[in-house]
């Protein structure tokens, strides 16, 4: 059997026994002051305590691979050399840290840099909005611009998206858990069928069943009895992140343009986990060629640092000054390293690195299926690559999908986090392994993270734990 156990420095504290004391000890303090609501320090009970490239050290010494790059924030990985340095720099001038939203140098250069990486047809009509520093706030502000520019309330959005935790961006999520408490949270929006071909809510999968999804979605915004008030935008994500890393047909995203464009209702694309390089495309909208109204931006934009902006075709910008403010919409450290990080993804062409080395796992993912039948479905577009986990031994549906496998993908996270691999789970029912690794990912380092997420899916799933190579 092949086993990765998460390997020692070489370079951890002569009393190493101490160091593990002190890590527990963190823990402990964070399990008794933090809320309820936490989430991936319950998934990794680790300490990071230093970080480089796609290598994180805990307190305790272990070295582990990062695929999941703070949820896909981390486009260089962490400590890249061009965004340490652009904060140094940054910081050695002396310009100012917190300046609201007054223009300053380190402004005019991340928008310089933003709106080169525009699609085609975009940036010459670009407006930016610079938000608080989550893309939830983001996405609040693109319905809210869409609201005062339309006059309408009400949101279209999809079955199995993810736009944010507050209110109107956890309205247009799909995930039920975290809205049943919420009466009425979701009052406003109609919710429209995704093309998830694994599990198609048609139950027939592939093209057809993304034409489907078309139809129905043009004949119930058609329909004068179909109960849906014309919304004030559409919302969707060409890839679908905590959903599962499920990607959008190239076809269906420009039937979504073309269906809102004849119903002058504004589309927006929610960027925020697919940006900057991570889909094989700057933005995952490139891949079908469509220029949405507007798209909301986050995580990468920033190098790792906190920065959400919302850009927009400049006939939307109907606001009053002071119309969607935030304290922190001025950060001027992030915008730094967010210039480096947009400017470092173009030079080293690392959209086009991301396309090939995410074929390439792809490819090697699928080719385990046989091997190791819990693998239901391999999906993901670039370095967003999604591994359903699933019962085997259970019938298939219509389109050939078994009923996920919530409990064995839980157990394979925390074999993977074993075998010194950080991964995180989504999709439905979180049975779906997500591998968000940094863009610069290495081939090493790629076949790594494979035969390590290999052997763990073999241990928990295969007669005797036997392991299997990818």
């Amino acid at each position: 059997m092949t086993v990765h156990p998460a390997e020692r420095t070489g370079t951890e504290p002569l009393d190493a026994g101490r160091t593990v004391g002190l890590a527990d000890a963190i823990l402990e303090r964070q399990r008794a002051r933090e809320s309820s609501a936490r989430t991936y320090a319950r998934s990794f009970p680790i300490v990071p305590a230093r970080a480089q490239g796609m290598t994180i050290e805990g307190a305790d010494g272990r070295r582990y691979l990062d695929c999941l790059s703070g949820a896909g924030t981390l486009a260089l990985g962490h400590n890249h050399p061009v965004v340490t340095e652009a904060l140094r720099r940054t910081l050695g001038s002396g310009a100012p840290l917190h300046v609201l939203d007054l223009a300053t140098p380190e402004k005019d250069a991340f928008t310089d840099a933003l709106f080169a990486t525009l699609p085609s047809g975009f940036a010459d009509r670009a407006r930016v909005h610079f938000c608080g520093p989550a893309g939830t706030d983001a996405v609040e502000a693109a319905f809210k611009l869409m609201q005062t520019a339309t006059g309408r309330r009400g949101l279209a959005a999809f079955t199995g998206a993810y736009h944010g935790m507050t209110a109107g961006a956890l309205a247009a999520s799909g995930g039920v858990t975290t809205k049943q408490p919420v009466p009425g949270i979701a009052a406003d929006v109609t919710r429209l069928p995704y093309p998830y071909s694994y599990r198609c809510p048609f139950g027939v999968g592939g093209e057809r069943g993304a034409r489907l999804s078309s139809v129905y979605t043009e004949r119930l915004l058609d329909d004068p009895n179909g109960g849906v008030v014309p919304p004030a935008a559409m919302i969707l994500e060409a890839v679908q992140g905590e959903g599962g890393a499920v990607p959008a047909p190239d076809a269906w995203l420009r039937d979504m343009r073309r269906i809102t464009s004849e119903r002058d209702i504004p589309l927006i694309v929610d960027e925020v986990q697919t940006g900057v390089g991570r889909t094989g495309a700057f933005w995952a909208v490139e891949h079908s060629g469509i220029v949405p109204d507007a798209m909301v931006m986050s995580k990468a934009i920033g190098g790792g640092l906190p920065l959400a902006v919302l850009v927009y075709h400049e006939d939307y910008d109907g606001w009053l000054p002071g119309a969607h403010t935030g304290t922190f919409r001025g950060n001027t450290l992030a915008m730094a390293s967010g210039t480096a990080t947009l400017r470092h993804v173009v030079e080293e062409g690392l959209t086009d690195r991301a396309a090939v080395v995410g074929a390439r796992m792809t490819e090697r993912l699928n080719a385990l299926r046989g091997a190791l039948p819990a693998i239901g479905d391999v999906r993901g577009r670039g370095l967003m690559i999604g591994v359903e986990l699933v019962d085997p031994e259970a019938e298939p549906d219509s389109c050939g999908a078994r009923p996920a496998a919530p409990q064995v993908a839980v157990q394979v996270r925390a074999a993977c986090l074993e075998r010194g691999l950080i991964v995180e789970l989504g999709g439905r029912y979180d049975s779906t392994v997500r591998l968000l690794p940094p863009l610069v990912i290495t081939d090493e380092e790629a076949e790594a993270v494979l035969d390590r997420l290999a052997d763990a899916i073999a241990a928990v799933t295969a007669p005797q734990g036997r392991g299997v190579r990818a």
